[in-house]
């Protein structure tokens, strides 16, 4: 009765929530996961037949073939060599969703694993996909789809367009066993936050008390909230469906600078500041310098005195190439103006990091 209470609550209020929820906000379906509720990787390894002399000859594809051949009653005497490069030795993988049954199907990838040219009109045999504790989950076999291709000239030139030695077969593999999953089982759900934060954990945790009532949810860590849950796994679906689509702010990210020294691309966060410095690197100089002002109100007009600080950033090169800002301390400014000057990428780091070292630079600097 009081499950039954609960749940008709939940959805009166559930409802009221996501009409008056703010359009900045994001459901906890898009920002957390369940714990326990996963995807698991298939790997298998098997034979791609019928290629048109594009597979391969080699010791350890002639040792499968033989397998092969052995499990249908055929033995091979040891003087007899297979001679066909019409066999690919091939690894197969795909993932297997959450909750997936037997009979179901799923997406596989095909990849040579040894000197094969292509595997275009070749054909998967019989392949076990195990999982990583050594059971068969699922069986593939089909024909594959391969969207590359390559040629080769008498003289040895050849031209190869995409990848000829990766190919995918859709609904290719049939599964055969499902994976147990604690969905069903203790007295808490657990949702885990995409990026860790303990602002965003704790705003989630309250928006879903607000919804449910006092102490129904606890952020156990930065990524962890623990909600009490029904123990019938059909009310808990329905109980899942409601708290998904509640709506949370969430906090917003710490000042990071993102550098790709390959590329030259740099990212600045929102947050990211900068104090007074100056920055020499070569023939490039790059002056940050504030200045306090006081407004002070009418005294007829009333009002309040107010401290303000003006920024101006300087960027200047030996051939007195000269940029000016207008006031500000953020740093997309300067690297907007270290840009302008064609400085290359590799100054523009040095410069960051220079900041960095001397405490001008208010966010954590990351480089890829």
């Amino acid at each position: 009765m009081k499950t039954k209470l609960l749940m008709s609550t939940v959805a009166v209020v559930a409802s009221i929530l996501m009409l008056t929820a703010p359009a900045h906000a994001e459901r906890i379906k898009d920002i957390a996961s369940i714990q326990g509720v996963r995807s698991n990787q298939l790997v298998g390894y098997g034979l791609v037949v019928g290629l048109p002399g594009t597979g391969e000859k080699t010791r350890y594809t002639e040792q499968t073939f033989r397998t092969m051949l052995k499990n249908f009653g055929i033995n091979l005497p040891d003087s007899v060599r297979p001679n066909s490069k019409n066999v690919a030795v091939v690894a197969v993988h795909a993932e297997m969703p959450a909750f997936i049954k037997p009979g179901q199907n799923l997406d596989i990838t095909v990849s040579s694993l040894g000197e094969a040219k292509s595997l275009r009109g070749g054909t998967l045999l019989q392949t076990f996909l195990k999982g990583v504790d050594g059971n068969v989950y699922a069986i593939a076999q089909g024909s594959l789809i391969v969207s590359g291709f390559s040629a080769e000239g008498l003289d040895g030139s050849m031209v190869i367009q995409n990848t000829p030695t990766v190919g995918r077969i859709p609904s290719g593999a049939i599964v055969e066993r499902s994976v147990i999953s604690p969905f069903a089982s203790g007295d808490y759900l657990t949702f885990n936050l995409r990026r860790s934060d303990f602002s965003t954990a704790k705003r989630t945790a309250d928006a879903i008390n607000d919804l449910l009532g006092p102490d129904m949810a606890k952020a156990i860590d930065a990524t962890s909230i623990q909600v009490s849950a029904p123990r019938d796994a059909s009310q808990r679906v329905s109980f899942l469906s409601v708290l998904e689509n509640i709506e949370v702010i969430p906090a917003e990210e710490s000042a990071k600078v993102i550098v790709n020294s390959r590329t030259g691309t740099i990212v600045v966060g929102q947050n990211v500041k900068l104090l007074p410095a100056a920055v020499t690197h070569g023939g490039l100089t790059v002056t940050i310098a504030e200045a306090t002002q006081v407004s002070q109100p009418n005294a007829l007009a009333g009002g309040d005195t107010v401290v303000t600080t003006n920024s101006t950033i300087d960027v200047s090169e030996k051939d007195r190439r000269m940029f000016m800002f207008n006031p500000g301390t953020t740093l997309d400014e300067l690297v907007r103006a270290v840009n302008l000057v064609g400085a290359a990428p590799s100054d523009v780091l040095a410069i960051l990091e220079a900041l960095k070292m001397a405490g001008a630079l208010h966010g954590e600097l990351i480089i890829i």
